[in-house]
């Protein structure tokens, strides 16, 4: 039986209960309004309202020695940390913990009411979220910040706490109005690299390229408009931010001077889009803190794909700055050719800036890949990457080299193994310089239909750390 026609069915068998709710009946299991709008899913109508519910349920649990990190990966001065999975432990009394794991819950449940008028659909969405995740790292115990002996701490309690993710009204067609809470329409796209190892910054920056993180602030509490222009181009304008999502104070502990929180209220977004002819393009420019009348930070992001027969060409930028002479550029160039059972990829990628007007390290890095489809539904992938966190400074440089096979056994069960290694010229306090970290991993994939998806995957490294990792996740609409 479906979803609807029980939802349904019950509100038919509570209505006839009473004359009142039978006069209602007709109202409730109408659906022309959900046709006539083109929303298609599981959805409740009346006279004029089509609502229409989605959500999704993801479940995460991990288990190993891998809380450590490898040294000698790094930490880049702008773009986040290039960590490798290593173990650690801590002893009391001549007992080592090393144990770590975690659960992690993430739900979500989104509701649209819609209804016709004159400029365009007219629409509420209001969608609820929860994340509920609890970590131990070597059991629980941790060496106290002043020192002295380790100590047991009891996991901190999962956050239960259900929150308002988005709540925001819109109107219209091809061009849209929008306010409230909700995510940004910044365009961050077509930037991520196509080698199957992708590269070490771009992974810092969860892929691609960014400018420093959280500059300027977006998305929030917003008034947004979007409109379709036509012949592919598609013009975006928001101010975000209004509610001012900054902290007491931004940057602290990052690239960027500390600026008191309120400052960076209210961020100017605008957006120009394209899509065509095998091109898809963008270019993003935000002013960050505009509220106060003073552009207090201000980025750029601009990225482009050709898709041309057998060839994929992609470039993208990113540069940001502040009222303190702090800049930061990040760039990245990727390409892609493909040969009836052969695809091969080359990229590259650079960052750079300056603090308070000083040059800060120039980090360059590449990255190759070749892969082969051996039989129907069986691929192999060889690959590296490298990256030079400073250019002017000897034995800084990291890399991976690693090769992967992937085999779909049946149509709902994929398996995917792979070998490689780390390694780091860079002198680490427990080591010499010339660190290698071999490791094995080895997935197996599950997608038995009906949108949902489990998967247990196995790694192992050289250096001690091992983890094992389950999923499950199914989403309806």
């Amino acid at each position: 039986m479906k979803l609807k026609s029980l939802i349904l069915g019950s509100v038919a068998a509570a209505g006839l209960s009473t004359a009142g709710f039978a006069a209602d009946l007709g109202v409730l299991t109408s659906l022309d309004v959900c046709d006539s709008l083109g929303i298609s899913g599981l959805t409740i109508s009346s006279a004029d309202n089509c609502l229409q519910i989605t959500g999704e349920v993801k479940y995460e649990f991990n288990w190993g020695d891998y809380n450590g990190t490898f040294p000698g990966m790094g930490t880049a001065t702008h773009a986040g940390t290039r960590n490798v999975m290593d173990n650690d432990s801590v002893t009391v009394n001549g007992v080592v913990y090393d144990n770590d794991w975690s659960s992690d819950v993430d739900s979500w449940l989104k509701f649209v009411g819609t209804a016709s008028s004159d400029f365009g659909p007219a629409s509420a969405t209001i969608k609820i979220k929860n994340e509920h995740k609890v970590t131990v790292v070597n059991e629980g115990y941790a060496v106290p910040a002043a020192g002295g002996a380790a100590v047991y701490t009891a996991p901190a309690a999962a956050n239960a706490n259900v929150v308002i993710d988005e709540a925001y009204v819109s109107i219209g067609d091809t061009t849209v109005i929008m306010a409230g809470k909700k995510g940004s329409v910044a365009n961050f796209g077509d930037d991520e690299p196509f080698n199957f190892l992708g590269l070490f910054n771009s992974d810092a920056v969860d892929k691609g390229v960014m400018f420093a993180k959280d500059l300027p602030y977006d998305g929030g509490h917003v008034i947004q408009v979007v409109s379709d222009l036509g012949n592919g181009v598609v013009v975006k304008g928001g101010l975000e931010n209004l509610d001012s999502n900054a902290t007491a104070a931004f940057g602290v502990g990052g690239y960027y001077d500390a600026v008191a929180g309120a400052q960076n209220a209210g961020t100017l977004v605008g957006v120009v889009e394209y899509a065509g002819d095998g091109i898809t393009a963008h270019v993003t420019g935000m002013a960050g803190g505009i509220l106060d009348g003073i552009v207090e930070n201000w980025a750029v992001h601009a990225g482009v794909t050709g898709t041309f027969d057998m060839f994929k060409v992609r470039a993208a930028g990113a540069y940001s700055a502040n009222n303190a002479n702090d800049t930061h550029w990040n760039v990245l160039a990727s390409a892609e050719a493909t040969f009836d059972m052969f695809k091969i990829a080359l990229s590259g990628e650079a960052a750079g800036g300056q603090n308070a007007g000083v040059a800060v390290a120039t980090q360059t890095g590449i990255g190759g890949s070749i892969g082969a489809t051996v039989t129907e539904g069986v691929s192999i992938n060889l690959g590296g990457k490298w990256f030079d966190e400073d250019n002017n400074v000897a034995n800084n440089e990291s890399y991976q080299v690693a090769a992967q096979l992937v085999a779909a056994v049946s149509e709902t069960i994929k398996i995917t193994g792979e070998i490689g290694v780390y390694g780091t010229n860079k002198a680490a306090a427990v080591a010499t310089a010339g660190q290698t970290d071999f490791y094995g991993a080895a997935e197996l994939a599950w997608a038995p239909g009906g949108g949902f998806t489990s998967s247990v995957k196995g790694e192992v490294h050289q250096n001690g750390a091992y983890k094992v990792t389950f999923k499950a996740a199914k989403a309806f609409q």
